[in-house]
């Protein structure tokens, strides 16, 4: 057997995916809606059918009912009066009709004998064609004995409850595409409606462009998704203006960072050029050099920060912090405290943590009066890294300024070059990665840079 292509049946799905939002919420809740109505009315129609055939079955039991107790009294008129065109027949105890209604047979019983006596057992009505007798369509038909061996046969055409359930069909068939039509509508409305806002997100999203950053999403007044969307999506507009504004911050003192000791380079070389013969050539290549190796600096401090802004972190390994403040420590002659118990160990980059202490500490010397201290202990479930020195500080507002980039003070503690400022951006920037905090406090006298980096489980 052949299989169906798969692209054949893949058509619909494409074609409905491609459809609006509007049309397919449209479609999907009006076709949702007609089996609704289809099944609401099937079940309409068989509760109502089953209604009209109890409320028959009433009347042809209570009519039979009177024809026994009226026979058994021997009071039975002939010909039987029935004043709901009930059709009646009174059968002697062999099987000869001894009464009847007008309008039914005087001769042939409606049912058989054998059928009688069925019926009679079953004590429950049953349909009959009406036809072989002459009565037209069905009949719902109910047999009760009497005394004396008399059966009565009760009849009453079913025509009207057919009728019923035909009329009621076809107004349910010829209103429900109406009904659907109209709602159809109306869904169109509302969800059109419902999606103006989107739509206004849309056009303003369009328009936020280069020239127009600072520009936010209009946030409709209804408390709903959309509401909480447009917040949303303006929350990330003003971080991407920030982070933005940042990247043009670092573009620019980058620039002006790598300006200056080009421009150095340049002059000692157009200088040594233009008199070749009284420079001292050494001199020259050793002001180059310094200046070479500090663009250096700045090109891997500008590396680090891009691949820590990425989230990209070296391997992921045990790293013991006291091992590393003390080759630290042994490398610059600096004092060591270790607190009491096992050495903190976390996971994460050694290279990263190294140049995180390494920077800390090389801004410690850089400041400290005479005494530098490196401390490692373990407080609760984190790490705690610590350099002190003995220097002038750093004022309370300004402690969280120098985290950022760039960022040079202009009292005591920048009384050198100090570096491009970007020391402790790195030490913030890596130690979050590692999901770990710093911050600086006083140390009376001096500054104590605080790392706090979760403990490996």
């Amino acid at each position: 057997m052949r299989l169906p292509d798969p692209a054949v049946l893949a058509r619909p799905v494409t074609w409905w995916r491609r459809q609006s939002l509007r049309f397919r919420v449209t479609a999907a809740a009006t076709a949702v809606l007609a089996l609704a109505l289809a099944v609401s009315a099937y079940v309409f129609v068989a509760v109502l059918g089953e209604a009209l055939v109890r409320r028959i079955d009433d009347q042809v039991y209570q009519r039979a009912r009177e024809i026994v107790a009226l026979s058994d009294a021997d009071r039975l008129s002939d010909p039987v009066v029935s004043a709901d065109n009930t059709i009646v027949q009174v059968l002697d105890r062999d099987g000869r009709v001894v009464d009847a209604t007008p309008n039914t047979d005087r001769l042939v019983p409606l049912l058989p004998a054998p059928a009688r006596e069925a019926a009679v057992r079953a004590g429950e009505p049953l349909f009959l064609d009406g036809r072989p007798y002459a009565l037209p369509g069905t009949l719902r038909v109910r047999v009760l004995g009497a005394d004396r061996g008399v059966t009565v046969i009760v009849a009453r055409s079913f025509a009207e409850v057919e009728s019923s359930l035909v009329t009621t069909g076809h107004v349910l068939i010829a209103g429900m595409p109406l009904l659907l039509a109209l709602l159809a509508a109306v869904s169109w409305l509302v969800v059109g409606r419902t999606l103006r806002p989107i739509a206004l997100l849309r056009r303003g999203a369009a328009e936020v462009g280069a020239t127009a950053r600072s520009r936010r999403l209009p946030v409709p007044e209804a408390r709903d998704e959309v509401h909480a969307l447009a917040t949303t999506l303006n929350d990330m507009l003003g971080r991407l203006e920030e982070a933005d504004a940042r990247q043009r911050a670092l573009v620019s003192d980058a620039a002006h960072e790598l300006r200056s000791p080009l421009a150095s380079m340049r002059l000692q070389l157009e200088v040594a050029l233009s008199h070749p013969e009284g420079q001292d050539w050494k001199e020259t290549a050793e002001g180059v050099l310094e200046d070479t190796l500090r663009l250096s600096r700045l090109a891997e401090d500008l590396l680090a920060l891009a691949r820590l802004d990425e989230g990209r972190l070296g391997r992921r390994e045990p790293v013991d912090l006291a091992e590393l403040a003390r080759r630290t420590a042994e490398r610059h002659g600096l004092a060591l405290d270790l607190g009491p118990g096992p050495s903190p160990v976390v996971v994460g980059d050694a290279l990263d943590l190294r140049r995180v202490l390494a920077n800390l500490v090389g801004n410690a010397l850089r400041h400290a009066a005479s005494t530098v201290r490196i401390g490692v202990r373990a407080d609760g479930a984190v790490a705690e890294l610590t350099v002190t020195d003995d220097g002038p500080g750093i004022p309370p507002e300004d402690r969280e300024r120098v985290f950022d980039r760039f960022t040079r003070l202009d009292d005591a503690r920048s009384r050198d070059d100090g570096g491009a400022g970007l020391g402790l951006a790195i030490v913030r920037t890596t130690v979050e990665a590692h999901g770990g905090t710093v911050h600086l406090e006083d140390a009376s006298p001096g500054l104590r840079a605080v790392v706090r980096i979760p403990l490996a489980r």
